[in-house]
């Protein structure tokens, strides 16, 4: 009997959709408010860092992906550079990243809906989220991808409702805002941009869509870059608006900020509409998390016979059926932790080693498989070396250090972790 492939069905709009949807709706529904706490009114400026440090890596993931476009993507990569036991490693990362970020995303939901409902139970309703998630993963590529596309049209039209309500405030109010004020200075913009970091985490996620897309190797590099560019004007201006509507005291002291934003100018009904807007977006977040980490561990498990039950393809619904239900349960545990900010930089953590290692993989094929076809190359390059990749480590490494030292040490636990699965998987 043959085996069970994964179906191609995927063209850019859907692709650059799913960049765009886990993108927006993993920061300006869910951290703006602590965001504003940390650097008041220029919340737009630490989104613009870390849009900058996204495409330093975004870069390098488009010419990777072009090259090796395999659902195991990070894996692939870091394997054709230095082996197998950093490979893993890396893996391992991009799985923990996406289960923890599927789980600080299904608490901002809950905080919405208990908002929006009246309902006190953040625990239950982050996890009744990810199993119902968890079972239209299990669905179909076809029927995730589709509630991608609604729930990403929906949370994209409540950002322009608010950026609309910014505009009209600015044209109709006399109060000068000053949309440079840094209560906490320059090191609270870079603290802000070190946790809003999460806001842009998702557009990686596309290259794990690679063997579900028709033209892998055209398509991610575009829809990687398309991704980061259309959320970051969007979130650039949402910031804006937010801070000329409500002060970012009140900003920061909201459970459901961009609903208290549109209510301030049109009323509780605005609250309604935004904290809805608001639970198709953290939920779409949820859902290509949940997609992402299932595929991640689909493509490590062929790699090593021990955890070869994890590429079991689904006959009639073509989905890695084992590996989604293994990520949702390990999903569900993280909710335990309730606290969003801490879940969201323990995310960063293991994002900001990933991305480093990614791009050092980049810098390094450039010399040891000059050769190698690349369907997409990085810009910004002196001869083989590419800047960009530079800049993305350098950068990554000094987010780093903006983390608080718990996150830190909960992140080098959660690393020691991996190598330790490694070893007892040789």
């Amino acid at each position: 009997m043959a085996e069970v492939q994964l179906k191609r069905e995927l063209g850019l709009f859907h692709t650059t959709l799913a960049g765009v949807g886990i993108i927006l709706g993993a920061g300006i529904y869910v951290l703006i408010g602590a965001a504003a706490g940390l650097t008041g009114n220029t919340i737009w400026l630490a989104f613009v860092i870390g849009a900058v440090v996204s495409l330093f890596t975004g870069f390098s993931y488009a010419e990777l992906s072009s090259m090796f476009p395999k659902d195991s993507a990070e894996y692939s990569y870091t394997e054709k550079s230095f082996g197998k036991g950093i490979a893993f490693f890396i893996g391992y990362l991009v799985l923990l990243s996406a289960i923890i970020s599927a789980s600080a995303v299904a608490i901002g939901f809950a905080g919405y809906f208990g908002s929006l409902f009246k309902i006190d139970q953040v625990l239950l309703i982050s996890m009744m989220l990810i199993l119902f998630l968890s079972y239209i993963n299990f669905r179909s590529i076809k029927v995730s991808s589709w509630m991608n596309i609604l729930c990403t049209l929906i949370e994209m039209a409540g950002l322009v409702i608010i950026i609309a309500l910014g505009i009209f405030k600015g044209f109709t109010s006399h109060d000068a805002i000053n949309y440079l004020e840094m209560p906490n200075g320059f090191s609270g913009v870079l603290q802000t941009a070190a946790l809003v970091f999460f806001a842009y985490i998702g557009f990686e996620s596309v290259v794990k869509l690679s063997e579900e897309t028709k033209n892998p190797t055209k398509i991610i590099p575009k829809a990687l870059i398309l991704s980061v560019i259309i959320s970051t004007v969007l979130y650039i201006a949402v910031a804006v608006a937010a801070i000329t509507v409500l002060d970012w005291e009140a900003l920061a002291a909201s459970k459901a900020p961009l609903a208290d934003v549109a209510a301030v100018l049109l009323g509780n009904n605005a609250f309604i509409l935004l904290s809805v807007i608001a639970l198709f977006s953290t939920a779409n977040t949820v859902l290509i998390s949940l997609i992402a980490g299932s595929r991640a561990l689909y493509g490590i498990s062929r790699e090593y016979k021990k955890i070869n039950i994890f590429t079991r393809v689904h006959p009639k619904n073509r989905t890695p059926h084992i590996a989604i239900w293994l990520v949702m349960i390990v999903s569900l545990l993280f909710c335990l932790i309730k606290e969003i900010d801490l879940i969201a930089e323990l995310t960063n953590f293991t994002i900001f080693i990933t991305f480093a290692l990614i791009n050092l993989s980049l810098i390094f094929l450039r010399y040891k498989s000059p050769d190698l076809e690349r369907p997409y190359k990085a810009p910004l390059n002196v001869g083989r070396f590419p800047v960009m990749a530079l800049f993305g480590i350098l950068s990554c490494v000094f987010l780093t250090t903006q983390l608080s030292l718990t996150v830190i040490i909960g992140g080098f636990i959660l690393s020691l972790l991996g190598f330790i699965f490694y070893f007892l998987l040789k």
